[in-house]
């Protein structure tokens, strides 16, 4: 069967991209910049709105400690370097930070892995202040959590793998506090079937684009009070 002109149009769509792309490469040469955003190159940034390379260049960071830190310093975040550590088996600490208040006033310090601050950061910047302030009319004054490294096994079983809070990759969000003094927390209003479950449902599903696992109340009932965040070596969001 002939395919009709709107399906043969919507076929070429991808490689005239392309040829546009490159006929402006061989016309302007290095005059023709590519914005960061898209530029598989250029540093990540924590402002630049989230693109198709956000993930790359997170990965990036992974083995980059000095240009990890760097990145952090653009963020609204206090935090201090923490010295590597080896805290037992599979528990430890390599290029972490404590972090004092971010945005957000935090109540207690608590430290995470350089690479899982910066995920945090962007979580922040890009998905919780502004859903906060879309959603619910109001800014978020503070995190309110569960802490992050802990030299555990997951669930704090006796036996299997260790958690990724044994290496300060992961974070426990338990709620968060308004600028007008609302409490939205994940044990209350979950399930709630209003603006503030609508709130806590979309931010866990925008932290799936900075994280590697995102865990909450749908995942099982050890997740019912809290939104677990990591970066890890598994995908999942649940």
């Amino acid at each position: 069967m002939a395919l009709k002109p709107t399906a043969v149009a919507v076929k070429l769509l991808p490689w005239l991209a392309l040829l546009a792309v490159l006929t402006a490469v061989l016309t302007y040469g290095r005059h023709w910049q590519v914005p960061d955003r898209h530029n598989p190159w250029a540093p990540l940034r924590i402002d630049e709105a989230p693109g198709w390379l956000t993930r790359h260049k997170l990965l990036r960071l992974d083995n980059a400690p000095a240009a990890c830190l760097a990145t952090l310093e653009q963020a609204t975040m206090r935090f201090t370097p923490v010295s590597n550590r080896d805290a037992g088996p599979g528990c430890g600490l390599d290029n972490a930070v404590r972090i004092e208040s971010t945005s957000a006033q935090i109540g207690e310090p608590f430290t995470l892995s350089c690479r899982t601050a910066v995920s945090l950061a962007l979580w922040e910047r890009h998905a919780l202040q502004p859903a906060a302030t879309r959603m619910l009319g109001s800014g978020i004054r503070r995190i309110e959590h569960y802490g992050s490294f802990a030299c555990r096994n997951v669930y704090g079983r006796a036996d299997g793998r260790r958690s990724q809070h044994a290496t300060a990759d992961a974070f426990d969000v338990a709620g968060f506090v308004l600028d007008d003094g609302r409490r939205v927390t994940v044990a209350a209003h979950w399930r709630a079937g209003d603006e503030r479950s609508a709130f806590l449902r979309l931010v866990h599903d925008q932290a799936c684009g900075f994280f590697d696992g995102v865990l909450g109340p749908e995942y099982n009932a050890a997740h019912a009070d809290h939104l677990h965040v990591d970066r890890g070596p598994y995908r999942v969001c649940r």
